[in-house]
């Protein structure tokens, strides 16, 4: 079998080699040095994409670079947290800085300080949890629309999560934060809409990240997971990142609004 690094190098030559859907376009990633972001950056970037990666600490972020940069990938990076409206607006100001404008925003960051049922929640959890995960997508899409209508179209993808849907007795508040993206998604698609700027979400199921550690470390745990994932595998950051791809890309130009579960057939459900 390869190796996981042989089997990115792969995947690299393949998309590279390949038509680059999208040439031209340059992308914003939140929390993208590391796990499902990082490997969004990646993939975005192997299709043709100029991508801006940020996260908080500036160590990560130069890392995420140089190693993407090393790939022959059209990178750069700025620190970002996503809860400070100076720092969201530096990293605007990248891409059009850097590549001259802004076409896909993909807001993946996320907090869950509280590892309790939601109504164990402290206030204080509650709080920052919805800061993050929440009003900050809020405040990056506002900020970020009149770069899109700049560019005559564009995307906006969220990061939510399976239990957006079916909440999660250890991710109480992050499972309602997550639901109400879905709620922000359809209300940022109908009024975008006319801008042509296409506003869709993703969320992923259980993905094997530093992130979601809390879920799957524990042996009896993932036995669980595991026997009720139809596909019978916990998913990879690239799962998510090639469903990130086809969204942001004109091969699902006829989207908006819509959620796309990508969770091994996990808690799929009408």
């Amino acid at each position: 079998m390869f190796s996981h690094g042989r089997r990115l190098t792969l995947q690299a030559a393949r998309h590279m080699g390949s038509a680059a859907k999208l040439q031209g376009k340059v992308a914003v990633v939140t929390a993208s040095t590391d796990g499902i972001g990082f490997a969004i950056a990646r993939r975005l970037a192997q299709d043709g994409a100029k991508v801006v990666i940020s996260s908080r600490k500036e160590d990560n972020v130069n890392k995420a670079v140089e190693t993407l940069t090393k790939e022959g990938l059209t990178v750069t990076g700025v620190p970002c947290h996503v809860g400070d409206a100076d720092q969201r607006k530096n990293l605007l100001k990248t891409a059009v800085d850097k590549f001259g404008g802004l076409d896909i925003l993909v807001s993946n960051a996320a907090v869950n300080p509280s590892a309790t049922q939601v109504l164990d929640t402290p206030e204080k959890a509650w709080d920052k949890i919805f800061e993050i995960n929440v009003k900050s997508a809020f405040m990056l899409t506002q900020e970020a629309v009149p770069l899109l209508e700049k560019r005559g179209q564009g995307n906006i993808v969220y990061i939510s999560s399976i239990a957006a849907y079916q909440a999660m007795p250890l991710l109480g508040a992050y499972s309602v934060s997550k639901t109400a993206l879905l709620g922000l998604t359809r209300a940022a698609a109908l009024q975008l809409a006319a801008s042509k700027i296409r506003v869709n979400c993703v969320a992923p199921g259980i993905i094997k990240t530093k992130f979601s550690q809390l879920l799957w470390e524990d042996d009896g745990v993932n036995d669980a997971i595991l026997q009720t994932t139809p596909l019978g595998r916990l998913g990879a950051p690239e799962d998510i990142a090639g469903a990130v791809s086809f969204l942001v890309s004109d091969d699902a130009a006829y989207v908006t609004g819509e959620t796309l579960p990508v969770a091994g057939g996990y808690f799929c459900k009408l």
